[in-house]
């Protein structure tokens, strides 16, 4: 039994798309960029921002911080609100802590924004421990993350420890840092991705997720 669930955010038990995908329009809206299809900005939901705009849209150095301002600007006064739980999340996040297991939020997220969702959703009260990522960049990287998690989290014993989350990002920041993992269906990772990751287990709903506790 995994006595501690470190858990992603987007797309693991919010689903941000909307708000995502409106935030990532109106930043590239800045350099004259539009995009026809919403979905098509999907894969910016899971990886740092810096590295998306980056792969996708080949952006310099000083546009990537430009970007990233215009999408922060948007989202923090929007975006973090077009936002949904997925059904069922607040009974896992019960079910969870209920059977004596330490919760900790491991996102990619900035604080600022992350402290906001959980309190918007009312799911604050489940987590033992919050991690994210850092405004300058300094801790971006789903291994970051995890690593930052663990250390400031006090958990030691890394068997006893499981990471969960919808992309490929998630299950190869448990591998870096020695931990099993399990990627679920339900978000923005598929289930070929999830495997060629080394995902530990699958879960093919939020329910599901239990079953691998």
């Amino acid at each position: 039994m995994y006595r501690t669930v470190l858990l992603d955010l987007d797309g693991t038990l919010t689903d941000p798309a909307l708000g995502i995908t409106g935030a990532i329009m109106y930043a590239l809206e800045q350099f004259h960029i539009r995009v026809e299809e919403r979905s098509s900005l999907y894969p910016f939901i899971g990886p740092p921002l810096s590295e998306s705009f980056e792969r996708y849209y080949h952006f310099n150095e000083e546009e990537i911080g430009r970007a990233v301002a215009y999408y922060r600007e948007y989202y923090g006064e929007r975006g973090l609100y077009e936002n949904t739980l997925y059904d069922g999340v607040p009974q896992l996040l019960a079910q969870i802590r209920d059977s004596g297991r330490r919760i900790v939020l491991a996102t990619s997220k900035p604080e600022e924004f992350t402290v906001r969702i959980l309190e918007h959703f009312q799911i604050d009260k489940y987590f033992d421990f919050v991690a994210t990522a850092t405004l300058d960049g300094s801790r971006s990287t789903k291994a970051d993350v995890v690593a930052y998690a663990l250390r400031e989290g006090g958990i030691t014993d890394r068997a006893s420890a499981v990471m969960v989350g919808d992309r490929k990002y998630d299950i190869l920041g448990a591998n870096a840092a020695g931990l099993d993992s399990i990627g679920v269906l339900y978000g923005y990772g598929s289930r070929e991705e999830l495997r060629k990751a080394g995902a530990t287990h699958i879960a093919e709903s939020v329910a599901d997720v239990m079953k691998f506790l």
